[in-house]
C-alpha cells in the first residue's frame, strides 16, 4: 500500500506535510487513495462532460471508504484536428497520455487508478498507461454523442463531411450544408457512430477493464452519472481484493477484444491500438490473427457509417454484453477471464439478452459469416494493411483499377474537390505513415469526399496512413512497410494497375518485377526536411503500423 511508503512513519512527516497543503486530514490519508485520471477539457465535445463523470467518480470512492485525487489527461478532438496539420498531432498523443500517467502515478504513489477518457486516443493512451502501471484500476467513460437528425433520419459526423463532398460536388446546396452543420452533432459526448473513440471505449467492457455500459450509454443520459459512481466504488473493491490490470488484460481478454471488433464492426484503428495494448500487458500480437479469427466470427453489428443504426440504439438492444453474449453462442469467447466487476466474462454475462435483433443480429442470422476487418497482404503491403470489410460496398470487394498517386492529403483532396478522380480509379495517398507523415493521419477529408461525391461504390483508396472510424468505403490503410521506410507505395507509378481482393486477403500492384527493381534503383524515398519538436523525436522512434506504431520499436 502507498501509506507504507509516502504516508506513514516519521521519515515521511515531509509528505505528510504537503497532504496537509492539498487539505486532505488524518483520516483521508490512512484510506487508499484513488488517482482519478481526468480527460475533461473545454475543446473536445467528448469531454466537455467529463467534470460531471470525475464528480461522480470521486463521490464513489469516497462512499466506498477511499480517498479520490484528481489529475489530468490531455485529448485531441480528431475531428477538429481533421484534415490540416493538427491532425499529425492526434495519434501521437496516445503515448504522451500513457508516459504523462505513467510519470503522475508513479511520483505520487496511488493504491488504485480510476480513468475517464472518452475520445480516440485517450481510450488507448490511458489503457496503455494502466497496463504498464498494473494497479487495480477501473475505466468509466463520459460516453457517445445522441445522433443529429436531418430530413427524418439519424446523422452523425461522417454524415457531415460526405454533406461537404456532396456540396463540393453539386449534389446539395449551401442551405442543406448549413442544415447538416447546425444539426449532426447535437449533444456533448464521442461521436454517435462506431467511429474510433466508441470503438474503443466497447473494447474497455470486453477487455474487462470497463462496467457495463461503459462504450454505449450516451453521455446525455443520467445513468452515466450512475456508472461513474459505480466505478468509483468498484475500484475500491479491486483494492481490497488486489485484481490488477494485468490480472485482466491477459492474452485471452486481448483475444476477446479482437473477436468482439469483428463482431461489432469496430474502427480500422482498433488493428492500431490493441497491438499497442498488448504491448503493455507484455502479450504478442500479430495483425495476421485478425484474419484467423475474423474466419469464424459474424459481423452481427452494422452502426454508422457501416449501416443506419447508432451507439444509442446499440445501447437499447442490450450494449455490448448482449453482442458477447451472441458470441457465446458459438462458444467464440474465453469467458473464463476475469473483469474488473471482480466476476468473470462468463459471470458477467449470465441472464443477458439481445433486445433488438434488428440492431444486434443473432449470430445464426449475421450480416456476414466472417467479421467487420480484414488484413490484406501482397507485394504492396509485405507487412499488410487494413480495411474495415464491414463498410465496403460488395462491388468493391474485388476491384481492379488505375493508380492516382498523391504524396500527400493536402494533394488529393484538391483534386478530388475538383472532381478529377474518376469511376474504377485507385486513390494512393502516401508518405502519411507512423514515421512518414509523421503521425499517420485520418484520411476523413478524401474517403468522405469521395463518398459525398457518389463514387464510394467505383473508387478505392489506399494509404500508409489511417483512417477515421467515420470512413466508409473500400479505404485501405496502415500500409506497411510504409513510403517512407522505403516500402513499395513510395514506387507506384500513375496508372500503374492496383488489384484489390479482399475476401482473400490480397492487395498486388501489378507492375514486373524488373521495372520495380528499376524503379527502386533510380528513385528514393520521399525525407521530410521542415519536420520539428515533438513530431521529430516521434518519427525517428516510432514503429511501423502493423507493429501498433509503438514508440522505440522502430521497424
Amino acid at each position: 500500500m502507498i501509506k507504507d511508503t509516502v504516508v506513514n512513519g516519521y521519515e515521511n512527516a515531509p509528505h505528510r506535510s504537503l497532504y496537509y497543503a492539498l487539505g486532505l486530514t488524518d483520516e483521508e490519508l490512512q484510506r487508499p487513495l484513488i488517482g482519478i485520471v481526468s480527460s475533461y477539457n473545454e475543446i473536445v465535445p467528448g469531454h466537455m462532460n467529463l467534470d460531471k463523470i470525475t464528480e461522480a467518480v470521486k463521490t464513489g470512492v469516497a462512499m466506498a471508504g477511499g480517498t479520490p485525487i484528481v489529475f489530468p489527461a490531455i485529448a485531441v478532438c480528431d475531428g477538429i484536428a481533421m484534415g490540416h496539420v493538427g491532425m499529425k498531432y492526434s495519434l501521437v498523443t496516445r503515448d504522451l497520455i500513457a508516459d504523462s500517467t505513467e510519470c503522475m502515478v508513479m511520483a505520487h504513489g496511488f493504491d488504485g487508478l480510476v480513468m475517464i477518457p472518452n475520445c480516440d486516443k485517450n481510450v488507448p493512451g490511458l489503457l496503455m498507461a494502466a497496463a504498464r502501471l498494473n494497479l487495480p484500476t477501473v475505466f468509466v467513460s463520459g460516453g457517445p454523442m445522441l445522433a443529429g437528425r436531418v430530413d427524418g433520419h439519424k446523422t452523425s459526423l461522417s454524415s457531415m463531411f460526405e454533406a461537404v463532398g456532396a456540396y463540393s460536388a453539386g449534389k446539395i446546396d449551401e442551405a442543406k450544408l448549413r442544415e447538416y452543420e447546425c444539426k449532426t452533432c447535437p449533444s456533448c459526448g464521442s461521436c454517435s457512430g462506431m467511429y474510433t473513440a466508441n470503438s474503443m471505449n466497447c473494447l474497455t467492457e470486453v477487455l474487462g477493464m470497463g462496467l457495463r455500459g461503459n462504450g454505449t450509454i450516451p453521455a446525455a443520459y443520467s445513468a452515466r452519472i450512475s456508472l461513474a459512481k459505480r466505478a468509483g466504488m468498484q475500484v475500491m473493491e479491486l483494492v481490497r481484493r488486489n485484481i490488477r490490470a494485468r490480472d485482466i488484460m491477459t492474452e485471452a481478454a486481448i483475444r476477446n477484444a479482437i473477436t468482439a471488433d469483428m463482431a461489432l464492426g469496430c474502427s480500422t484503428n482498433s488493428m492500431l491500438h490493441l497491438p499497442a495494448i498488448a504491448n503493455e500487458c507484455g502479450v504478442d500480437f500479430d495483425i495476421s490473427m485478425a484474419n484467423d479469427i475474423s474466419a469464424r466470427t459474424p459481423n452481427l453489428c452494422h452502426l454508422a457509417p457501416a449501416g443506419p443504426t447508432y451507439m444509442e440504439d446499440l445501447n437499447e438492444a442490450g450494449g455490448v454484453y448482449a453482442v458477447l453474449k451472441e458470441l457465446t453462442k458459438r462458444n467464440l469467447l474465453d469467458t473464463s477471464v476475469m473483469t474488473c466487476t471482480g466476476k468473470t466474462l462468463g459471470e458477467n454475462l449470465e441472464g443477458v439478452e439481445n433486445l433488438n435483433p434488428a440492431v444486434i443480429r443473432p449470430i445464426d442470422d449475421p450480416y456476414s459469416e466472417t467479421g467487420g476487418i480484414a488484413v490484406l497482404y501482397g507485394n504492396l503491403a509485405e507487412n499488410g494493411c487494413v480495411v474495415k470489410r464491414s463498410a465496403v460496398a460488395p462491388e468493391m470487394l474485388v476491384h481492379e483499377g488505375p493508380a492516382r498517386v498523391f504524396n500527400s492529403e493536402e494533394e488529393a483532396i484538391k483534386v478530388i474537390h475538383n472532381r478529377g478522380i474518376n469511376p474504377g480509379d485507385v486513390v494512393v495517398i502516401r508518405y502519411e505513415g507512423p514515421a512518414g507523415g509523421p503521425g499517420m493521419r485520418e484520411m476523413l477529408n478524401p474517403t468522405s469526399a469521395i463518398a459525398g461525391a457518389g463514387l464510394d461504390k467505383s473508387v478505392a483508396l489506399i494509404t500508409d496512413g489511417r483512417f477515421s472510424g467515420a470512413t466508409r468505403g473500400a479505404s485501405i490503410g496502415h500500409v506497411s512497410p510504409e513510403a517512407a521506410s522505403g516500402g513499395l507505395i513510395a514506387y507506384v507509378h500513375e496508372g500503374d494497375l492496383i488489384a484489390i481482393d479482399i475476401p482473400n486477403h490480397t492487395i498486388t500492384l501489378k507492375v514486373p518485377d524488373e521495372e520495380l527493381s528499376a524503379r527502386k534503383a533510380a528513385e528514393k524515398p520521399l525525407t521530410k526536411t521542415d519536420i520539428t519538436g515533438y513530431l521529430k523525436r516521434y518519427a525517428q522512434q516510432v514503429s511501423s503500423a502493423d507493429k501498433g506504431a509503438i514508440i522505440n520499436k522502430r521497424g
